[in-house]
């Protein structure tokens, strides 16, 4: 991360912020999102191998398995949750 300069944030900070901010977001959604492509992948697999085409057949089971995700990972969105905030709010800190 960028050193602020008397404690003005300049454009390069900014970016950096932003930065780590994306990269904060896909490391939280991106497990989940791919739990998500996984077993969508699978379902549709299925469906093509068994020529069912049912929507509720590939509904449920993601719907159900993603939340198994999210509680599986909680711990783990919490974690990063807070250090980034804690990095927000330390980096406000040393603005004002």
């Amino acid at each position: 991360m960028h050193k602020l300069k008397d404690g003005k944030m300049d454009f390069d900070s900014n970016i950096s912020f932003l930065t780590y901010a994306f990269w904060q977001i896909l490391l939280i959604a991106g497990p989940i999102l791919l739990v998500a492509l996984i077993v969508g992948l699978a379902i549709g697999i299925i469906q093509a191998a068994t020529s069912i085409n049912e929507m509720t057949l590939s509904f449920v089971p993601k719907v159900v398995i993603v939340y198994i995700a999210l509680a599986l990972l909680a711990s783990y969105v919490m974690v990063r949750l807070s250090d980034y905030f804690l990095f927000v709010f330390d980096q406000i800190r040393m603005i004002g």
